[in-house]
Order: C-alpha cells, then structure tokens, then sequence
C-alpha cells in the first residue's frame, strides 16, 4: 500500500528559481509549474511507493489596485489548481511599502508555511512532509519536526540549487527535480487572464 505524504510548495521560490535555472529568458506567465503535477512527480521519485495526498501551495497575492492583471492571474491560477482536492492554496496578500521604485514583498509566507508543516506533523496524517524551498528561514520547521521526532522530512529543490540541509549533514533527504522535470511540470498561462 502506498505511504501517503504531504507537499508544501514555497511557490514563488519554485517557480523563480525553476523559471531562472530553465526558463530560457521566457516571460515568467509562459512557464508555471502546476502544483498537482509537481507533487506527484516527487511522490513517484521516493524510494517507498507513495502518494501526493495533500498540496499546500504558498503564495503571495497581488493587490489588484496596483497590479490587476498579476492578480488576475493569481486568482485564475488559485482557483483551477484547487480543483485537484488534494490541493489547497494559501496566499497572503503582498506589501506593497516602497512601490513602485521597489517591488511588492511576500509577507507572512514563511511563517505560514513552517506553521503548517508542524501541524501537519503533529496530525502524525503523513507519512513523510515534503517541503519544497531553498529558503533556509524555513530549516527551523524542519528541525522542530526531526528533532522531537514529529515525523519524516524530507525537501525537493531543481537542480542546480543549493538544498536546505542540517547543520552538518546531508539530511533530510532531497529530491533533486531537473530541466526535463521543470519541462513536465510548467505550463503556459500567458493570454490567459
């Protein structure tokens, strides 16, 4: 029987980092990387038989008075990637202090994500939380949950990408996702919002 597994996407790390790394010098809208698709692409890379049962995607959110297609966008994106069941979005909306000579920030999103991870591994629902970031403000979460022995973690970055790792380890576990990865999992929203 398939173990069962959570994946958390600190979705603006995939997809700028993903979209650097192999997006070509294309426009960031022609290459998203749908969240199901992803997840379950990492599922079928563990060593156990396994499932994507849960998708937590986080993400900021533009505010559509300063930039209605982005948001527009966002919105679109949100709702059909949460026609999956498994996939759940949670987004916060952007800090625009400083716009336009800088660009809006995502706030909150970190805290959000390591919040979840520990809940999730408290739920003990899982049998391994799959966090896929390259933001080392999020090992903290990561550490909570091996060092009480919360449950199993293990992280995924696209190659090329320093993974999160513990202080003198190779730990927990990487999946490293490729250029043909990024390939399977983007798909094209330009035009449309």
């Amino acid at each position: 029987m398939p173990e069962d597994i959570a994946v958390f996407l600190d979705f603006q790390n995939v997809h700028l980092t993903g979209h650097s790394l192999y997006g070509g010098g294309s426009e960031p809208y022609r290459c998203v990387p749908d969240p199901a698709r992803l997840a379950d692409l990492i599922a079928s890379r563990r060593r156990r038989p396994s499932t994507a049962a849960a998708v937590c995607v986080y993400r900021g959110r533009p505010d559509p008075n300063h930039q209605p297609v982005p948001t527009a966008a966002n919105d679109a994106q949100a709702s059909q990637w949460e026609r999956d069941s498994r996939v759940k979005v949670f987004r916060r909306q952007l800090n625009y202090r400083g716009w336009p000579a800088s660009p809006p920030q995502e706030k909150g999103i970190d805290v959000q994500i390591a919040v979840d991870l520990i809940r999730a591994a408290f739920s003990r629902d899982y049998a391994a939380l799959v966090l896929f970031s390259s933001d080392t403000d999020l090992l903290p979460a990561l550490e909570t949950v091996a060092r009480y022995k919360l449950g199993h973690v293990e992280v995924a970055c696209w190659s090329g990408f320093k993974p999160l790792r513990f202080s003198a380890s190779n730990l927990p576990w990487c999946h490293f996702l490729n250029e043909a990865d990024w390939a399977a999992v983007t798909e094209d929203w330009q035009g449309r919002v």
